[in-house]
């Protein structure tokens, strides 16, 4: 299997302009999260995907490989479609850009399902909540799955809801989604093709489309935990884990 891993990179965040190029420990954050995914056993080619000379100028330089876009894509799902589109891979692995302690593991156990089974054309991870505050937070996407592993709902409410449980207490399998993605490159190609669906627009969660349109989505489930850098206080964190 080729296996091509994307980056889509923005320097104009609402919350955070220019982050892909912030100094953590002596390098860019594109350049530890390029690196990193680059570990991954799975993943023969890494590939920035950005609409800004700036990154892509930053990730050359470091040795890496960059691909410009568009400026007009809604969402980075769009963006790596373009890329897909004139590429040669079987699949395609989405990786955020701002994690840059993202695990190689995590992208590997997210591409074992699909190398082993042709059926399944899109896969995600998840890992267990144990903090009250995550299952009730609008802020993180919780899954639910069937007995396969398969996607049933993603929400921000807190599912599933334990009927029988008090209010400081967890339900069991309660799981947050992690925005790690992978696609076999066709699937990929046509995603950003499918008409919005009323609860992706509703939950403002983009892989509730696939489910709408009955397209299975198989979640893998990791104790791996990343850390996001969302705002700049979120560096600290990330350069405390480096210390440590």
């Amino acid at each position: 299997m080729n296996v091509v891993a994307i980056i889509p990179a923005r320097y104009a965040s609402t919350r955070f302009p220019g982050k892909p190029l912030i100094d953590i420990a002596g390098k860019s954050m594109i350049q530890r999260v390029y690196e990193r995914t680059l570990q991954a056993t799975s993943v023969q080619r890494v590939i920035v995907a950005t609409d800004d000379q700036r990154i892509f100028d930053a990730v050359v330089a470091f040795g890496g490989e960059a691909q410009m876009t568009r400026d007009d894509h809604p969402s980075g799902t769009d963006r790596l479609a373009e890329v897909a589109a004139r590429i040669d891979a079987d699949l395609i692995v989405n990786v955020q850009g701002d994690e840059p302690l993202i695990d190689p593991e995590m992208i590997d156990a997210a591409l074992a399902p699909l190398l082993a089974d042709a059926g399944i054309a899109m896969g995600t991870l998840s890992t267990p909540i144990r903090d009250l505050d995550e299952y009730r937070s609008a802020n993180v996407v919780k899954v639910v799955t069937d007995r396969n592993g398969f996607a049933l709902y993603f929400s921000r409410a807190s599912i599933p809801c334990g009927r029988d449980f008090a209010a400081d207490q967890i339900p069991p399998g309660v799981s947050k989604h992690v925005g790690l993605y992978v696609y076999r490159r066709d699937f990929l190609i046509a995603y950003p093709q499918m008409p919005e669906t009323p609860l992706e627009q509703l939950e403002k969660l983009e892989q509730l489309r696939a489910l709408e349109h009955g397209h299975r989505i198989r979640v893998v489930s990791t104790d791996h935990i990343s850390i996001g850098v969302d705002v700049p206080a979120d560096v600290a964190r990330v350069l405390a884990v480096l210390n440590s």
